[in-house]
């Protein structure tokens, strides 16, 4: 079924439309950019196949008051419920360890045309005839070999996605919110015409109701094409269909860009048409689960948190770090790529730039099973503006985070230890241990940590200023000891369950006491402190520095290293203790001493221990920071510092704290381990799964299919399909949804699982550090004034 509209009077172009290289086509420009802003006149043509024929085979004879999304007062309306999960077809994916062709297999590929390989493919069934198949494929385009894997990942599998996801999140859409009935159109297309005629752009919706007279596109990423809005607006002002009203339905969160740009059109046209919400968006959270099964020899595999290099893992955390670019500049060029190929909105959320790679943490392993490794998630935060300032540099922060659970596994606890101390240059940490990243990251630390603590002790601002001023006085002027400044862990949430154990949250705190040492500093002494005054100047520095030092060590970005090599260093130790209990593929790992698979990476290969100890030699004897305090003119110099993992205290909550405090957490893991764009919640965090053997491609995951919408059904070409009837002005327009007869609500299995007290002893004891435990010391001198 179609309706024509065709205006009569000349209409004016709305700006310009952006070039578009979508694949699926939901938008076609053709000669749009060189009509002119007065040139044009359009006839629109609106065509579509009945939305309950196209995705459910079948025809209704009315559609159901239930039918549509929700309407209320703002234009924005979210789903109250628990994200749910859908599955498409991915098997293309499973080709994905595919290496360049050589020049045999080339000239083979180039023996059979493309169309006779997927043939001879889908006949035999073997992979090495669907690998010659890409790689026909791939050749036709002409492009160097050297390309194959960049067009791989980026056109083939993306333009398979595009496909698959999009179909699969709208059939979802429509069954999920009954789009059944003659009301209902789907894949409309609105034509657009110049004065001669000819067709200058094609606007396509996911849906069109014709009672209401709404354009409905779907987004399974919830983000809203540029190139798309500017058509809108056109077709918002044409005399045909300036009374239709539009509606953005995503599948995840709406972005803050998209939102925003929604918003204004809205207003625009609110203001035009004298009505609100002309333009309306609904956010219901869905999970697409990709259907492929691995192949041996086919498939790619990761080393990341794989105790067997030949094993390997998958997941979607592994495809997400290998789709993050490395650079600023590489990912602004990646994120524009990605959108002008990304037509149906089925990227994850952000595009490829859409996660803050720098805040990436392990959250979760699984039990260890020997053969078959352990399952992981990884959580990120989402990046606010990913077009603007996308995400960057995951292949590096994930090396870390594995390398260091590697290392902290490989090494004896008596090599977990640095110590920078002036005195001692020759006993700075173990050789092994600062030949991994993992060693450097503490070590780094500690400097770190020095510069933080004495800028927050700056009188120049509001809390050093303070701070002075409550020091005890010697001849009227401050007076406070020399002080050892430490890090350590904070009793962190752990949850063991599920065979697994969640970190649930890992903080950090700055300990500080009293200390001396031999190795002079710069100038003289201000004061020799008795121990009333060392007491009292304690007891200001743990009330004021020490909590503005410990919030920035917890959250600010110059310790995301550390953080992340502390939660893998929690998941280690866990993996230790299950290991001893029963044999997994981690033994012939731990206790090796053996860190030549985790070296040091660029572009700190060259990294060296006893440079960082000469700079932090160099800054206690010289001095660094001169804080001129008003007591005398003097002019003071700082030296301080210290990490200190010696202690590492759990608390494993209870099953129902877990419930409470993180609702639907255990759900969300395990889809992580399955779709790539997986959200917690209405939270901007993500959660990124994998593990050996394939676990994030095995397939599953989706909800059981809807119950078929409740009007009797009719053959397809029977029944009416003349619009329903216009509401009532009491009827207040589209009903709410029937809510899905099952969300996840949360309920974990109770495991069993008791507090894990052999984890809080065994953390306790072998991350203590011997010696000095990256001591850094404070030396209090004057210099002249002035």
């Amino acid at each position: 079924m179609s309706t024509l509209i065709r205006p009569a009077r000349r209409w004016r172009l709305i700006g310009r439309f952006t070039a578009a290289l979508g694949v699926a086509g939901a938008l076609t420009l053709t000669g749009l950019p060189g009509v002119g802003v007065d040139s044009a006149h359009a006839a629109t043509t609106i065509k579509g196949q009945r939305c309950d024929e196209k995705w459910l085979k079948k025809q209704y004879d009315r559609t159901p008051s239930n039918s549509g999304f929700p309407a209320g007062a703002d234009p924005y309306q979210q789903w109250a419920g628990n994200p749910k999960n859908y599955n498409f077809p991915l098997q293309g994916k499973a080709f994905d360890g595919l290496k360049p062709p050589t020049r045999a297999e080339a000239q083979k590929a180039q023996s059979k045309t493309v169309d006779q390989w997927k043939k001879q493919a889908a006949a035999s069934g073997e992979p090495a005839d669907k690998a010659m198949e890409i790689y026909a494929r791939f050749l036709s385009t002409g492009r160097p070999v050297a390309e194959f894997n960049n067009w791989f990942d980026k056109i083939y599998i993306r333009n398979e996605i595009n496909n698959h996801k999009g179909s699969a999140f709208e059939q979802r859409v429509v069954k999920d919110f009954n789009l059944i009935g003659p009301d209902w159109l789907c894949e409309v297309k609105v034509e657009v015409r110049d004065a001669n005629g000819k067709v200058i752009a094609t606007r396509k919706y996911d849906a069109y109701n014709q009672r209401l007279k709404e354009f409905n596109e779907f987004k399974s990423n919830g983000t809203h094409r540029a190139d798309q809005l500017a058509a809108d607006k056109i077709i918002a002002r044409q005399p045909e269909t300036k009374d239709h009203t539009f509606r953005l339905v995503g599948g995840k969160k709406v972005p803050k860009n998209t939102l925003d740009k929604l918003r204004e059109f809205n207003d625009e046209l609110s203001r035009e048409r004298g009505k609100p919400n002309q333009v309306r968006i609904f956010e219901r959270k869905y999970n697409g689960i990709p259907q492929t099964k691995p192949i041996r020899g086919y498939s790619r595999y990761d080393t990341w948190f794989s105790p067997d290099p030949k094993q390997g893992t998958r997941g979607p955390a592994n495809d997400r770090i290998r789709d993050s670019a490395p650079t600023p500049e590489d990912a602004r060029r990646q994120q524009g790529a990605a959108r002008t190929i990304d037509t149906r909105g089925t990227l994850p959320r952000g595009g490829p730039g859409g996660i803050d790679f720098s805040t990436l943490e392990l959250r979760y392993v699984g039990a260890p099973v020997l053969g078959k490794g352990m399952t992981y998630s990884m959580k990120a935060d989402y990046v606010p503006d990913p077009d603007t300032n996308p995400g960057y540099g995951g292949e590096a922060t994930m090396n870390l985070a594995s390398d260091s659970f590697f290392t902290w596994l490989a090494l004896t606890p008596d090599k977990f230890w640095v110590n920078l101390n002036p005195d001692e240059p020759d006993r700075i940490m173990d050789t092994a241990f600062a030949s991994t990243d993992a060693g450097r990251v503490l070590l780094e630390a500690d400097l770190q940590m020095k510069h933080d603590f004495y800028k927050a002790m700056d009188p120049k601002t509001d809390l050093g200023k303070q701070y002075w001023a409550a020091l005890p006085k010697e001849n009227g002027k401050p007076c406070m000891p020399g002080l050892r400044n430490w890090i350590e862990p904070k009793p962190a949430q752990v949850r063991e369950q599920d065979g697994g154990i969640y970190i649930l949250d890992a903080p950090l705190a700055l300990k500080s006491t009293a200390q001396t040492t031999v190795t002079p500093g710069p100038g003289e002494p201000i004061c020799t402190p008795d121990e009333a005054q060392t007491k009292a100047a304690q007891a200001v520095i743990d009330s004021m520095i020490v909590p503005a030092v410990e919030k920035t060590i917890n959250t600010a970005p110059q310790y995301a290293d550390l953080r992340r090599v502390y939660t893998s260093r929690v998941a280690a130790e866990w993996i230790r203790q299950q290991d001893a209990a029963k044999a997994t593929d981690f033994r012939k790992i731990i206790n090796t001493n053996d860190v030549k698979r985790w070296p040091l990476r660029a572009p700190n290969q060259n990294w060296d221990k006893n440079e960082l100890f000469k700079k932090y030699r160099k800054i206690y004897t010289e001095g660094e920071f001169q804080y001129e305090i008003p007591a005398g003119g003097t002019t003071l110099i700082y030296i301080v510092g210290g990490v200190d993992f010696s202690k590492s205290p759990k608390r494993n909550i209870s099953r129902t704290e877990f419930n409470v405090e993180n609702p639907t957490l255990d759900q969300t893991t395990k889809t992580s381990m399955k779709a790539d764009d997986t959200s917690y919640r209405d939270t901007d965090i993500a959660y990124l799964g994998a593990g050996v053997g394939g676990t994030g491609d095995t397939g599953g995951g989706g909800d059981a299919p809807s119950p078929s919408p409740s009007p009797t059904a009719s053959t397809p070409g029977g029944g009416s399909t003349t619009p329903a009837p216009e509401p009532s002005a009491s009827g207040g327009g589209q009903g709410k949804p029937t809510p899905p007869a099952h969300d996840p609500d949360g309920n974990l299995a109770d495991t069993g699982a008791g507090l894990p007290v052999a984890l809080i002893a065994t953390l306790a004891a072998t991350l203590a550090a011997v010696g000095g435990a990256l001591v850094w010391w404070l030396r209090r001198r004057r210099t002249a004034a002035g």
